[in-house]
Protein backbone atom coordinates (compact mmCIF):
# COMPACT_ATOMS: atom_id res chain seq x y z
CA UNK A 1 0.00 0.00 0.00
CA UNK A 2 2.97 2.16 0.99
CA UNK A 3 4.53 1.96 -2.65
CA UNK A 4 1.08 2.31 -4.28
CA UNK A 5 0.87 5.57 -2.61
CA UNK A 6 3.77 7.08 -3.13
CA UNK A 7 3.79 6.08 -6.67
CA UNK A 8 -0.01 7.97 -6.94
CA UNK A 9 1.95 11.14 -5.58
CA UNK A 10 4.22 11.26 -7.92
CA UNK A 11 2.01 11.36 -11.01
CA UNK A 12 0.59 14.50 -8.97
CA UNK A 13 3.43 15.87 -8.14
CA UNK A 14 4.36 15.50 -12.14
CA UNK A 15 1.01 16.29 -13.24
CA UNK A 16 1.85 20.70 -13.61
CA UNK A 17 5.32 19.82 -15.61
CA UNK A 18 5.01 20.84 -19.33
CA UNK A 19 4.73 17.97 -21.81
CA UNK A 20 2.06 15.14 -23.02
CA UNK A 21 0.01 13.39 -20.67
CA UNK A 22 -0.52 9.69 -21.80
CA UNK A 23 -3.09 7.73 -19.16
CA UNK A 24 -3.48 4.05 -20.42
CA UNK A 25 -5.54 1.15 -18.47
CA UNK A 26 -5.19 -2.50 -19.68
CA UNK A 27 -5.45 -6.25 -17.77
CA UNK A 28 -5.29 -9.58 -18.71
CA UNK A 29 -7.73 -12.21 -17.28
CA UNK A 30 -7.19 -15.85 -17.00
CA UNK A 31 -9.72 -18.53 -16.56
CA UNK A 32 -8.23 -22.39 -15.83
CA UNK A 33 -9.49 -25.68 -15.79
CA UNK A 34 -7.14 -28.03 -14.83
CA UNK A 35 -7.73 -31.93 -14.21
CA UNK A 36 -4.99 -34.87 -12.36
CA UNK A 37 -5.42 -38.03 -14.19
CA UNK A 38 -3.48 -39.48 -10.56
CA UNK A 39 -4.42 -37.87 -7.93
CA UNK A 40 -7.51 -39.46 -7.35
CA UNK A 41 -8.75 -37.00 -10.54
CA UNK A 42 -8.21 -34.25 -8.96
CA UNK A 43 -9.40 -30.81 -10.06
CA UNK A 44 -8.27 -27.54 -10.04
CA UNK A 45 -10.21 -23.99 -11.29
CA UNK A 46 -9.29 -20.61 -11.14
CA UNK A 47 -9.43 -16.89 -12.10
CA UNK A 48 -6.96 -14.84 -12.50
CA UNK A 49 -6.63 -10.94 -13.33
CA UNK A 50 -3.74 -8.50 -13.95
CA UNK A 51 -4.90 -4.82 -13.92
CA UNK A 52 -2.63 -2.47 -14.98
CA UNK A 53 -2.66 0.75 -14.91
CA UNK A 54 0.11 3.15 -16.83
CA UNK A 55 0.83 6.82 -16.57
CA UNK A 56 3.58 8.00 -19.39
CA UNK A 57 4.97 11.77 -19.09
CA UNK A 58 6.42 12.29 -22.21
CA UNK A 59 8.79 15.24 -21.22
CA UNK A 60 10.48 16.34 -24.82
CA UNK A 61 11.57 13.92 -27.61
CA UNK A 62 14.58 12.46 -25.29
CA UNK A 63 12.95 12.45 -21.98
CA UNK A 64 9.87 10.51 -20.45
CA UNK A 65 8.57 9.55 -17.13
CA UNK A 66 6.26 6.31 -16.50
CA UNK A 67 4.84 4.99 -13.63
CA UNK A 68 2.96 1.28 -13.73
CA UNK A 69 1.34 -0.53 -11.11
CA UNK A 70 -0.37 -4.05 -11.89
CA UNK A 71 -1.94 -6.13 -9.27
CA UNK A 72 -2.20 -10.01 -9.29
CA UNK A 73 -6.01 -10.92 -8.05
CA UNK A 74 -7.05 -14.88 -8.13
CA UNK A 75 -9.76 -17.13 -6.98
CA UNK A 76 -9.11 -20.77 -6.99
CA UNK A 77 -10.49 -23.61 -5.81
CA UNK A 78 -9.17 -27.62 -5.80
CA UNK A 79 -11.62 -30.63 -5.91
CA UNK A 80 -11.10 -34.59 -6.00
CA UNK A 81 -13.38 -37.55 -6.06
CA UNK A 82 -13.16 -37.81 -2.01
CA UNK A 83 -15.18 -33.97 -2.64
CA UNK A 84 -12.27 -32.37 -0.17
CA UNK A 85 -12.47 -28.50 -1.35
CA UNK A 86 -9.68 -25.97 -0.83
CA UNK A 87 -10.92 -22.10 -1.80
CA UNK A 88 -8.89 -19.50 -1.92
CA UNK A 89 -8.47 -16.07 -2.81
CA UNK A 90 -5.42 -13.90 -3.06
CA UNK A 91 -4.77 -9.55 -3.94
CA UNK A 92 -1.47 -9.21 -4.32
CA UNK A 93 0.44 -6.46 -5.92
CA UNK A 94 2.48 -8.09 -9.44
CA UNK A 95 4.18 -5.07 -10.72
CA UNK A 96 4.64 -1.26 -9.17
CA UNK A 97 7.37 0.82 -11.23
CA UNK A 98 8.43 4.05 -11.72
CA UNK A 99 10.72 4.79 -14.80
CA UNK A 100 12.90 7.95 -16.27
CA UNK A 101 14.13 7.42 -19.30
CA UNK A 102 16.88 9.99 -20.74
CA UNK A 103 18.48 9.31 -24.24
CA UNK A 104 19.78 6.09 -23.58
CA UNK A 105 19.87 6.15 -19.93
CA UNK A 106 16.76 4.63 -18.44
CA UNK A 107 16.18 4.21 -14.49
CA UNK A 108 13.53 2.43 -12.83
CA UNK A 109 12.74 1.94 -9.19
CA UNK A 110 10.08 -0.48 -7.79
CA UNK A 111 8.67 -3.80 -7.74
CA UNK A 112 9.85 -5.20 -11.22
CA UNK A 113 10.40 -7.85 -14.01
CA UNK A 114 14.71 -7.73 -13.82
CA UNK A 115 15.79 -10.87 -17.00
CA UNK A 116 18.97 -11.28 -18.54
CA UNK A 117 20.72 -14.09 -19.98
CA UNK A 118 20.85 -15.79 -23.60
CA UNK A 119 19.32 -19.31 -22.62
CA UNK A 120 15.35 -19.97 -23.46
CA UNK A 121 14.95 -22.95 -21.44
CA UNK A 122 17.77 -23.78 -19.13
CA UNK A 123 18.71 -20.77 -17.41
CA UNK A 124 21.59 -20.37 -14.91
CA UNK A 125 21.10 -16.83 -15.26
CA UNK A 126 17.92 -16.56 -14.07
CA UNK A 127 18.73 -14.97 -10.74
CA UNK A 128 15.75 -12.45 -10.35
CA UNK A 129 12.88 -14.42 -11.67
CA UNK A 130 10.92 -17.46 -11.76
CA UNK A 131 9.74 -17.57 -15.04
CA UNK A 132 8.62 -21.52 -15.95
CA UNK A 133 9.25 -22.51 -19.21
CA UNK A 134 6.50 -24.64 -19.92
CA UNK A 135 3.90 -21.48 -18.88
CA UNK A 136 2.94 -20.09 -22.03
CA UNK A 137 2.02 -16.60 -20.07
CA UNK A 138 4.86 -16.51 -18.98
CA UNK A 139 4.50 -15.31 -15.14
CA UNK A 140 6.94 -14.62 -12.96
CA UNK A 141 7.09 -13.14 -9.13
CA UNK A 142 9.19 -9.43 -9.72
CA UNK A 143 11.67 -8.16 -7.02
CA UNK A 144 12.20 -4.37 -5.81
CA UNK A 145 14.72 -2.48 -6.08
CA UNK A 146 16.17 0.61 -8.24
CA UNK A 147 17.57 -0.72 -11.57
CA UNK A 148 19.99 1.72 -13.81
CA UNK A 149 20.94 0.78 -17.85
CA UNK A 150 23.25 2.33 -20.06
CA UNK A 151 23.03 1.24 -23.66
CA UNK A 152 26.19 2.95 -26.10
CA UNK A 153 25.66 3.23 -29.49
CA UNK A 154 27.10 0.10 -31.07
CA UNK A 155 24.22 -1.55 -28.50
CA UNK A 156 26.62 -2.67 -25.89
CA UNK A 157 25.06 -1.52 -22.21
CA UNK A 158 25.80 -2.07 -19.15
CA UNK A 159 23.27 -2.57 -15.54
CA UNK A 160 23.33 -1.93 -11.96
CA UNK A 161 21.14 -2.68 -9.46
CA UNK A 162 20.56 -2.46 -5.76
CA UNK A 163 17.65 -4.65 -4.70
CA UNK A 164 15.83 -4.96 -1.07
CA UNK A 165 13.18 -6.62 0.99
CA UNK A 166 12.58 -9.91 -1.36
CA UNK A 167 12.42 -13.30 -0.40
CA UNK A 168 10.22 -15.09 -2.74
CA UNK A 169 12.31 -18.24 -4.44
CA UNK A 170 14.31 -17.44 -8.06
CA UNK A 171 15.04 -19.70 -10.43
CA UNK A 172 17.60 -22.32 -8.87
CA UNK A 173 18.37 -20.75 -5.62
CA UNK A 174 19.26 -23.56 -3.12
CA UNK A 175 19.10 -21.06 -0.53
CA UNK A 176 16.12 -18.51 0.35
CA UNK A 177 17.33 -14.45 0.28
CA UNK A 178 17.44 -13.27 3.60
CA UNK A 179 14.87 -9.45 2.59
CA UNK A 180 16.90 -7.40 5.68
CA UNK A 181 20.05 -6.71 3.98
CA UNK A 182 20.57 -5.37 0.28
CA UNK A 183 22.09 -7.03 -2.42
CA UNK A 184 23.77 -5.53 -5.47
CA UNK A 185 25.58 -6.36 -8.46
CA UNK A 186 25.87 -5.67 -12.28
CA UNK A 187 25.86 -6.57 -15.78
CA UNK A 188 28.11 -5.49 -18.80
CA UNK A 189 26.94 -6.76 -22.36
CA UNK A 190 29.35 -6.37 -25.63
CA UNK A 191 28.18 -6.57 -28.67
CA UNK A 192 30.85 -9.03 -31.07
CA UNK A 193 31.25 -10.28 -34.53
CA UNK A 194 27.97 -12.20 -35.26
CA UNK A 195 26.64 -12.20 -31.54
CA UNK A 196 27.45 -10.54 -28.21
CA UNK A 197 28.87 -11.57 -24.91
CA UNK A 198 27.83 -10.83 -20.91
CA UNK A 199 29.58 -10.55 -17.39
CA UNK A 200 27.25 -10.49 -14.73
CA UNK A 201 28.11 -9.99 -10.66
CA UNK A 202 25.67 -10.47 -7.37
CA UNK A 203 26.08 -10.31 -3.96
CA UNK A 204 23.41 -10.97 -1.86
CA UNK A 205 22.64 -12.40 1.84
CA UNK A 206 21.25 -15.91 1.71
CA UNK A 207 19.22 -17.06 4.33
CA UNK A 208 18.59 -20.74 6.41
CA UNK A 209 16.36 -23.40 5.12
CA UNK A 210 12.84 -24.24 7.35
CA UNK A 211 14.81 -27.00 8.48
CA UNK A 212 18.03 -25.51 8.50
CA UNK A 213 19.30 -28.87 6.64
CA UNK A 214 21.15 -27.14 4.52
CA UNK A 215 22.44 -23.84 6.04
CA UNK A 216 22.36 -24.16 9.74
CA UNK A 217 23.61 -20.29 9.45
CA UNK A 218 20.87 -17.49 9.98
CA UNK A 219 22.77 -15.38 7.18
CA UNK A 220 26.14 -16.20 5.24
CA UNK A 221 26.89 -14.39 2.41
CA UNK A 222 26.70 -15.23 -1.07
CA UNK A 223 28.67 -14.08 -4.67
CA UNK A 224 27.56 -14.61 -7.96
CA UNK A 225 29.05 -14.42 -11.41
CA UNK A 226 27.60 -15.17 -14.33
CA UNK A 227 28.83 -15.07 -18.09
CA UNK A 228 26.85 -15.60 -21.07
CA UNK A 229 27.33 -15.32 -24.93
CA UNK A 230 25.04 -15.88 -28.15
CA UNK A 231 26.14 -15.79 -31.82
CA UNK A 232 24.22 -15.98 -35.45
CA UNK A 233 26.22 -18.34 -37.39
CA UNK A 234 23.47 -19.67 -39.66
CA UNK A 235 21.76 -21.29 -36.59
CA UNK A 236 21.56 -19.77 -33.15
CA UNK A 237 24.17 -21.14 -30.50
CA UNK A 238 24.39 -19.61 -26.83
CA UNK A 239 26.02 -20.40 -23.78
CA UNK A 240 25.23 -19.52 -20.12
CA UNK A 241 26.83 -20.36 -17.01
CA UNK A 242 26.63 -19.29 -12.96
CA UNK A 243 29.04 -19.23 -10.24
CA UNK A 244 27.64 -19.42 -6.93
CA UNK A 245 30.06 -19.19 -3.63
CA UNK A 246 28.85 -18.74 -0.33
CA UNK A 247 31.70 -17.35 2.21
CA UNK A 248 30.83 -19.53 5.48
CA UNK A 249 31.53 -23.09 4.97
CA UNK A 250 27.58 -24.85 4.67
CA UNK A 251 29.36 -28.62 3.24
CA UNK A 252 27.90 -29.42 0.27
CA UNK A 253 26.19 -26.07 -0.56
CA UNK A 254 29.21 -23.81 -0.01
CA UNK A 255 29.65 -23.25 -4.07
CA UNK A 256 27.45 -24.37 -6.92
CA UNK A 257 28.25 -24.21 -10.38
CA UNK A 258 25.64 -24.06 -13.24
CA UNK A 259 26.42 -24.82 -16.96
CA UNK A 260 24.52 -24.52 -20.38
CA UNK A 261 24.84 -24.92 -23.69
CA UNK A 262 22.17 -24.49 -26.74
CA UNK A 263 20.88 -23.64 -30.15
CA UNK A 264 17.62 -23.31 -32.55
CA UNK A 265 17.25 -23.51 -36.17
CA UNK A 266 14.01 -23.22 -38.07
CA UNK A 267 13.29 -25.82 -40.51
CA UNK A 268 11.54 -25.20 -43.84
CA UNK A 269 9.34 -27.58 -43.44
CA UNK A 270 6.12 -26.17 -43.88
CA UNK A 271 5.13 -23.23 -42.51
CA UNK A 272 8.13 -23.51 -40.38
CA UNK A 273 9.15 -26.11 -38.09
CA UNK A 274 11.48 -24.36 -34.69
CA UNK A 275 13.33 -26.48 -32.71
CA UNK A 276 15.62 -25.52 -29.60
CA UNK A 277 17.92 -27.83 -27.91
CA UNK A 278 19.47 -27.18 -24.69
CA UNK A 279 21.92 -28.86 -22.05
CA UNK A 280 22.52 -27.88 -18.11
CA UNK A 281 25.39 -29.39 -16.19
CA UNK A 282 24.71 -28.34 -12.52
CA UNK A 283 27.50 -29.42 -9.67
CA UNK A 284 27.83 -28.21 -6.21
CA UNK A 285 30.24 -28.76 -3.18
CA UNK A 286 32.54 -27.42 -0.90
CA UNK A 287 35.77 -27.19 -2.96
CA UNK A 288 33.05 -27.44 -5.96
CA UNK A 289 35.14 -29.48 -8.34
CA UNK A 290 33.06 -29.63 -11.39
CA UNK A 291 32.36 -33.00 -11.17
CA UNK A 292 31.30 -32.91 -8.19
CA UNK A 293 27.76 -33.98 -7.17
CA UNK A 294 27.19 -33.30 -10.73
CA UNK A 295 23.88 -33.27 -13.04
CA UNK A 296 23.01 -33.88 -16.40
CA UNK A 297 19.84 -32.05 -17.55
CA UNK A 298 18.10 -31.69 -21.59
CA UNK A 299 15.56 -29.70 -23.26
CA UNK A 300 13.94 -29.56 -26.14
CA UNK A 301 10.97 -27.17 -27.36
CA UNK A 302 9.25 -27.44 -30.62
CA UNK A 303 7.01 -25.22 -32.32
CA UNK A 304 5.37 -25.32 -35.33
CA UNK A 305 2.63 -22.27 -36.42
CA UNK A 306 -0.49 -24.21 -38.47
CA UNK A 307 -2.34 -21.10 -39.39
CA UNK A 308 -1.95 -17.52 -38.58
CA UNK A 309 -4.03 -17.72 -35.57
CA UNK A 310 -2.87 -21.73 -34.62
CA UNK A 311 0.14 -23.30 -33.21
CA UNK A 312 1.62 -26.12 -31.38
CA UNK A 313 4.32 -26.55 -29.04
CA UNK A 314 5.83 -29.42 -27.35
CA UNK A 315 8.61 -29.35 -24.24
CA UNK A 316 10.39 -32.14 -23.40
CA UNK A 317 12.65 -32.00 -19.88
CA UNK A 318 15.28 -35.34 -19.40
CA UNK A 319 17.20 -35.45 -16.05
CA UNK A 320 19.47 -37.91 -17.38
CA UNK A 321 20.69 -39.13 -13.28
CA UNK A 322 17.17 -39.61 -11.84
CA UNK A 323 15.48 -41.12 -15.44
CA UNK A 324 12.83 -38.65 -15.04
CA UNK A 325 11.17 -36.98 -17.71
CA UNK A 326 9.01 -34.02 -17.79
CA UNK A 327 6.51 -33.47 -21.08
CA UNK A 328 3.76 -30.89 -22.21
CA UNK A 329 2.41 -30.19 -25.51
CA UNK A 330 0.30 -26.89 -26.12
CA UNK A 331 -2.27 -26.27 -28.68
CA UNK A 332 -2.92 -22.53 -28.88
CA UNK A 333 -4.72 -20.76 -30.86
CA UNK A 334 -5.37 -16.89 -31.16
CA UNK A 335 -8.68 -14.45 -31.89
CA UNK A 336 -8.60 -11.12 -31.63
CA UNK A 337 -8.47 -10.32 -27.78
CA UNK A 338 -8.90 -14.17 -26.85
CA UNK A 339 -6.44 -16.75 -26.66
CA UNK A 340 -6.75 -20.66 -25.73
CA UNK A 341 -4.35 -23.47 -25.08
CA UNK A 342 -5.49 -26.74 -24.57
CA UNK A 343 -2.34 -28.47 -22.84
CA UNK A 344 -1.69 -32.01 -21.71
CA UNK A 345 1.44 -32.69 -19.65
CA UNK A 346 3.49 -34.87 -17.61
CA UNK A 347 4.98 -33.75 -14.70
CA UNK A 348 7.09 -36.14 -12.00
CA UNK A 349 6.49 -36.76 -8.62
CA UNK A 350 9.81 -34.86 -7.72
CA UNK A 351 11.53 -32.75 -10.68
CA UNK A 352 14.58 -31.97 -10.52
CA UNK A 353 16.64 -29.14 -11.82
CA UNK A 354 13.50 -27.43 -13.68
CA UNK A 355 12.38 -23.71 -12.93
CA UNK A 356 9.11 -23.91 -10.80
CA UNK A 357 6.39 -21.27 -10.93
CA UNK A 358 4.18 -20.94 -8.13
CA UNK A 359 1.76 -18.59 -9.85
CA UNK A 360 0.58 -20.64 -12.56
CA UNK A 361 -0.87 -24.02 -11.17
CA UNK A 362 0.62 -27.67 -12.02
CA UNK A 363 -0.36 -31.00 -11.00
CA UNK A 364 2.31 -34.06 -10.92
CA UNK A 365 1.74 -37.44 -13.22
CA UNK A 366 -0.74 -37.03 -16.36
CA UNK A 367 -2.69 -33.55 -16.91
CA UNK A 368 -4.99 -31.75 -18.99
CA UNK A 369 -5.54 -28.66 -18.39
CA UNK A 370 -7.40 -25.50 -20.32
CA UNK A 371 -6.45 -21.92 -20.40
CA UNK A 372 -8.70 -19.12 -21.80
CA UNK A 373 -6.81 -15.47 -21.97
CA UNK A 374 -8.46 -12.49 -22.54
CA UNK A 375 -6.26 -8.71 -22.81
CA UNK A 376 -7.87 -5.78 -23.18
Amino acid sequence: MKKITLLILLSIVLEPLSGQNVFEFDGQATIQSHTSFKNNNSHYLGLRYLPEFKYILKIDSLKSFTIEGSGNLTISKYLNNNLAQNNNSTIRPYRIWSRFVHKTLELRLGLQKIDFGSAMLLRPLQWFNQIDPRDPLGLTNGVSGLLLRYYFKNNSNVWLWGLYGNKKPRGFDALPTYPYKPEFGGRFQKTIPKGEVAFSYNFRTSSYDENQFLNPFEQNPEHRIGVDAKWDIGIGFWTESSFIKRVKNIGAFTSQFLFEIGADYTFGIGNGLNIIGEHLITSYGESLIIKENASHISAFNLSYPISFYGAINAFLYHQWEERQNTFSLNYQHKFNRLSGHLIASYNPESPQGIQQNDILNTFTGASLKILLVYNH
